[in-house]
This record gives structure tokens, sequence and C-alpha cells, in this order.
């Protein structure tokens, strides 16, 4: 009797909070009532005869989560512990390294390290795997226990082993954090204002509207050539802030619709306030650690041919997860829909392609060839206004003082923006 009471609240548990009941089930509701008690049965000879003692509620996440890892990548079950952590995060301050994490292949792939955080900062990739956490393998463990492992009390550290395709596995020991997010950083580059848009959290579409207008005051309007929206290695985050930030940039169309498996369920975003850079020229700088909510921000502004998109082709996470919370447990992450661009194209599994793809490389720059010019040619016609350019060579050493690295595909951004100021005025003045 104990055990047939275990198995129907088992039942209703699963069942009724998580989806309603479908008519068009291919499943006899007998079998389904045969298949819980087998459920249940299972559990009881776990809880009888296993090696170690293990706890009902434990076998209920466990089987739980395993379910929903099974559908895809992006569903699990989160218990209270993980929840808070889930809220805590979202709200841009969390505790631990500063990983965006999925699963693949039996390990924890990096998504993104987000800037200026500890993983970050101890030259952690995307496309990372994470194989060994303080020399235990992740593999036989859950996504959910990896991320548990890996956080812990600031302060302390943690060994990651690291695999990373073209190179020798090696160790990296990180020391934990409390992870501040700033979404949004800015700065001038030239006549050009340069916005990096970290993740997508509380408050990201305010805050980069406040940039935008700090920029374009610094900048001056009049002056103002455009903006490059930095989003690599931006894993993403609230769909709200997604449909902000884009409806910073658009004035009026569709941003992007979320479709079920029922028609009717379809949800469309649209743009409601003017665009805050009034019209100026912009390129959005994606990789493939640009996911989710970024791929809809640079997958609605290249359909509505708003902006240029640079770089590498994006992740291609497309899926929309719906939180279930359930009292005194957790939450229940499910996925219930697929994002589609105003064009009607699927994110999932295709990400976006740049309208001009920039690899990663390397800027280098060679001084100027003296006396490699008109003006140097014997008997050659002086300017009008009788002027050379004065001559100083700049030996190898010279040159390289106060070299910096340079991002290169920033620069090759800058340069589009560039391109595109110039284009429009050309526009302007041949009244086209």
């Amino acid at each position: 009797m104990r055990r047939f009471i275990f198995t129907l609240l088992i039942g209703t548990f699963l069942v009724n909070p998580v989806w309603a009941a479908d008519e068009k089930k291919e499943e006899k509701q007998e079998d389904v009532y045969l298949l819980m008690d087998l459920l249940g049965a299972t559990f009881q000879t776990i809880r009888d005869e296993s090696v170690e003692e293990v706890s009902y509620r434990k076998m209920v996440e466990k089987s739980i989560n395993g379910v929903l890892t099974s559908i895809d990548p992006h569903s699990g079950f989160l218990d209270a512990e993980e929840m808070a952590d889930m809220e805590t995060q979202t709200k841009g301050e969390f505790g631990g390294l500063g990983l965006e994490v999925g699963w693949d292949k039996d390990m924890v792939r990096i998504s993104a390290p987000i800037d200026d955080t500890p993983g970050a900062k101890a030259g952690l990739q995307t496309g990372d795997y994470i194989t060994h956490i303080d020399d235990v393998s992740v593999m036989g463990t859950s996504l959910n226990d990896a991320v548990k492992k890996m956080r812990g009390k600031p302060g302390t550290k943690v060994k990651l082993g690291i695999f990373r395709q073209g190179k020798k596995p090696f160790n990296v020991t990180i020391t934990r954090e409390i992870i501040k997010v700033n979404p949004v950083k800015f700065e001038t580059k030239g006549d050009i204002g340069y916005l990096r848009v970290t993740t997508f959290s509380e408050n990201t579409g305010k805050k980069l509207k406040e940039a935008i207008e700090k920029l374009t005051k610094q900048i001056g309007k009049d002056k103002l050539r455009g903006f490059v929206l930095d989003l690599r290695n931006n894993p993403g985050g609230l769909l709200d802030e997604a449909v902000a930030v884009t409806d910073l940039f658009l004035s009026q169309g569709e941003i992007v619709s979320t479709r079920s498996r029922k028609p009717e369920d379809t949800v469309r975003f649209s743009a409601k306030t003017p665009d805050s850079t009034d019209g100026a020229p912009l390129v959005i700088l994606i990789n493939e650690g640009s996911a989710s909510a970024s791929e809809i921000v640079a997958g609605a502004l290249q359909d509505h041919k708003r902006a240029v998109i640079a770089g590498i082709k994006s992740f291609g996470k497309g899926s929309v997860q719906t939180l279930r919370q359930i009292p005194d447990f957790g939450a229940i992450k499910i996925t219930t829909a697929r994002y589609y661009t105003p064009s009607g194209h699927s994110i999932q599994a295709k990400g976006i392609t740049p309208d001009v793809e920039i690899p990663r490389g390397k800027l280098e720059e060679y001084p100027r060839l003296i006396g490699w010019s008109e003006e140097n040619l014997d008997n050659a016609l002086a300017s009008e206004d009788g002027k050379k350019t004065p001559e100083k060579i700049l030996n190898e050493e010279e040159n390289k003082k106060d070299e910096k690295p340079k991002d290169y595909q920033l620069e090759r951004a800058l340069d589009l923006v560039q391109a595109i100021w110039i284009a429009n005025q050309q526009k302007e003045k041949q009244g086209v």
C-alpha cells in the first residue's frame, strides 16, 4: 500500500504541475499508471538493495533531471539552492568563477567566460572543455553537480582540468570571487561609440540606453559617425532585455517571435520606441560564444537591415526555456519554444551568419616607406603650396615603442562604421 501511494504521488507530481493532460497522447491512461508503478518499484529496490543508502528525494530529483536532460541540453531540474542561484545571477551578481557552461560530449563545455571575472583572467576560452574538477573527472556526473563543485566561498580555490582543441590537456587553478557583472561597458573610439554588452541581465536595456546617450554627448552629435555593438562571448540571458536592447536601434517592426508546438501559443515582440541613435551607422560583432539573447538582437537588426553583422557565426541557441517552480523543491526548467527572427528564420542549431566574416587575427602595422612618393622623384613638380612632407625615419625599436596588442576584429568593425558613414555622406551630397 505504501508503495502504491508513493507511485501515485510521483505520477501526480510529474504530470499535473508540468504539463496539462493531452487527449492525443499515444499512451493509454492505464499504461501510464503501469509505468509509474514500475518507477516506484525501481525506487523501492534501490532503497532496499543499493550498496549505499539513497533517499527517496534524491532519487526523485535525479530521475526528473535525467528525463529533462535527455530531451535537450538546456532542460533540467533545479533544486532550491540552484533556483536561488539562478535568480541571483539574473540580477547581475553571484558567486563563482564567471563561466557560462553547458553539457557536451560527457564534459562541461565553456560557452563563454564573462569579462573581468576569475575565469576570463585565467585565460579560459569559449569552446574549452572542463574534464576534471579538483582532479576528479566530470564523466558520470551531471551539469548541475559539476557547477556545484565549481562554486564555493569567495577566496577558496578550485583546480580545473581543461581540454582545448589543438593543445595538450592542461590544469588551471582559479580563486573563486563574488561575481558582479556590469552588463554594459562603453568608450569612445575616435568619433565612434563602442558599446560592449556582456550579458542580458536585469536593466541591460536601460544601462545601454544611458551609455548611448553619454557617448553621443561625449563625441558630439554632429561628429558621431556611428556605433559598434560588441556581443562577442555574450551567452544571452533574459528575453525581455534582448527585446529592450533591440528596440533601442529600431523605430518599428517585429523583433522576435517564440513558437511552441501549438500555433496559437505564438508570441511576437515588436519595437515600441524611436531609434535612440537616430539611425546612426551600426556594426554588431558576434562570434561562436554569442548565443540566445545575443542572437535575437543580431538576427533582428540584420533582418531589418539596420546593422551590419560582423565577426564569426554565432552559437545557434534558438530555444526558449520556461521555469516551473515547485514549492519546497525548486523548479523545472523545460524547453517550451523556439526563437524566430523577423523574417521567420529559426536560430536553433543554425546561428546568425555575419554579413562580413572577420576571423580572429593579429593586426600588424608598418611605418610608411620614406622616400617612396611622387615628391621624392627627381625633377618632380612641387605641390601648389610648395610644402614638402617632413621626413622622419622610424627605426624598428621606435616603431614598437608603446605598442599594445590590438583587437583585430574590433579594428575591422570600426573600419566598417567609417565606411558606412562615408557612403551615407556621399549619398546625401548626391541627393540620393
